[in-house]
């Protein structure tokens, strides 16, 4: 006996978009049922992580701060996975590309110019690509698996901070702490409106991303070119397009978004570096990616919920005491649901029942 997938042959638009809303109604109820467990009031717990974080300006601002490098990242992973090239680096490219942005605010901290925010901005979108090069390159010239070596060189460029910031990058002025100096006025990423609170034009980044990209994919050739070789190798070769120009292109976009996001984080958030920027934003933007159906539009109102997971996260330690490490189970719930309702829409569940002949037969003497 085995069980097998096999693709329906026709299946409604509605069931298609349907599929991650049931994704999020289920997380909820599993969601429920884990506080339950842990003895809490399971309606208190829901509410205290996504509606309390909803009801002030402040966290609104805060909301914006947590989905604007979700989403950079998931629309640059966007490209990649439809064009069926899996790069699940992110996370070391958002690193490269906040640290090679930071170069001018550390290293060249005297230079004062308005031109220091612009070229690290410019800087940290190359240092991201760069460093998405490397498995690109490996993928195009050496048929390697980009999975693996996307994911591997993560670690380096986590390392690589921690090596810095505790090394050559660190305060003179730090007390000893692993933290750079801080970054001078010119290199702070300005906030969009001071009065209500600290959100920054990274937010303003993600949502032009977010629309350019989308137009791209909808009404240029390049996004017939990335739909056509995702879906099938041989027939975008037919049609002219090359899949080792797409795996260059597809990294290298992907790549920069993460370093902008990466650079936006530690020069709009932070204000220094240290070694660590990131909650996970990188991994979690593979989630949003798929709940919004790789579509950048549908991957910004995505954003914001998981977004909405981290800010929720941390006001439910407070108000209602549970550990940090809930945030990442509802995350890794939600694409555990996004990944089945898509199996059972899309595939029909087959099991095969193989039998087995025996033959039996004289031997002669």
């Amino acid at each position: 006996m085995r069980i097998e997938l096999e693709k329906r042959p026709q299946v409604s638009k509605l069931f298609g978009f349907i599929s991650p809303l049931l994704a999020l109604v289920l997380t909820l109820v599993a969601g429920s049922i884990m506080f339950a467990l842990l003895g809490k009031d399971p309606v208190g717990a829901l509410n205290a992580f996504f509606v309390e974080p909803l009801l002030e300006v402040w966290s609104l601002h805060e909301l914006a701060i947590k989905a604007a490098p979700l989403i950079l990242i998931a629309v640059g992973l966007s490209v990649c996975y439809r064009s069926n090239n899996w790069n699940i680096g992110a996370e070391g490219q958002f690193t490269i590309g906040a640290i090679a942005g930071s170069i001018l605010p550390i290293v060249f901290y005297d230079w004062h110019s308005p031109l220091v925010l612009p070229l690290m901005l410019l800087m940290g979108a190359i240092g991201g690509a760069l460093f998405a090069a490397i498995p690109a390159l490996l993928k195009a010239h050496f048929n390697t698996n980009e999975i693996l070596t996307s994911l591997m060189l993560v670690y380096i460029a986590q390392l690589f901070l921690d090596w810095l910031i505790r090394g050559a990058w660190r305060d003179p002025k730090g007390f000893n702490f692993p933290v750079s100096r801080d970054f001078a006025p010119e290199a702070v990423l300005p906030a969009i409106w001071e009065e209500s609170g600290r959100a920054h034009w990274a937010f303003i980044f993600a949502i032009l991303a977010a629309v350019l990209v989308w137009f791209m994919m909808r009404y240029t050739l390049k996004g017939f070119e990335i739909v056509v070789l995702g879906q099938s190798e041989r027939a975008g070769r037919f049609a002219g397009f090359s899949s080792r120009r797409m795996i260059w292109f597809s990294f290298l976009l992907s790549g920069a978004l993460a370093g902008l996001a990466g650079i936006s984080e530690v020069s709009g958030s932070i204000g220094h570096l240290q070694p660590a920027i990131s909650p996970g934003y990188g991994f979690t933007a593979i989630i949003v990616a798929f709940l919004g159906r790789l579509n950048p539009l549908g991957i910004t109102a995505s954003g914001l919920v998981l977004a909405l997971t981290y800010l929720g996260g941390e006001a439910a330690q407070l108000s209602i005491g549970v550990s940090d490490k809930v945030t990442r189970v509802f995350q890794g719930l939600l694409l555990f649901f996004v990944l089945s309702c898509d199996t059972l829409i899309f595939y029909r569940i087959r099991i095969v029942w193989s039998r087995v002949q025996v033959v039996t037969g004289k031997v002669a003497q």
